[in-house]
């Protein structure tokens, strides 16, 4: 059996309405928002007492999306994901195609958005750079250029 698609990547924020907003922004789109609690929920993810609200963000496109998450219950385990250099091991970021990187950081500097270095050319193909979004997320945009 192999994989038939990737679904979507969760990421756990703790102000889901400003990820929400940040998101949209971005380009996404709601695709809807729900509670979520009781036994399938702790068994999937493998937490006792799991009480969470979810939004669905979707890319124009309709084949990416991101599942936002905040936690009422557990208390999400307290990090400082803005600390975290772009090495760090594990989830390294999510990387989005935009028609026009600079448009797309003056839209997202409000609403919190820290570019980490500067917007870098590679080659004749790409601007590119990385910035921090909400709850410290690593956001990469490139722009096709050649």
């Amino acid at each position: 059996m192999t994989v038939e698609r990737m679904d979507n990547v969760g990421i756990v924020v703790e102000d889901l309405d400003a990820a929400v907003e940040f998101f949209t922004v971005l380009g996404l789109q709601l695709e809807g928002r729900a509670e979520v609690e009781g036994d399938w929920v702790d068994r999937t993810v493998g937490l006792d007492g799991v009480r969470s609200e979810i939004a669905m963000m979707r890319t124009p496109d309709g084949h990416g999306r991101l599942e936002l998450t905040r936690y009422a219950a557990p208390v999400a385990a307290p990090t400082d994901p803005a600390a975290l250099p772009p090495n760090t091991l594990g989830l390294h970021r999510v990387m989005f195609t935009v028609d026009d990187v600079d448009a797309t950081l003056d839209r997202l500097r409000p609403l919190g958005g820290q570019v980490l270095g500067g917007v870098a050319q590679f080659e004749s193909a790409y601007r590119l750079c990385y910035l921090r979004g909400p709850a410290g997320i690593v956001v990469a945009l490139a722009e096709e250029i050649g």
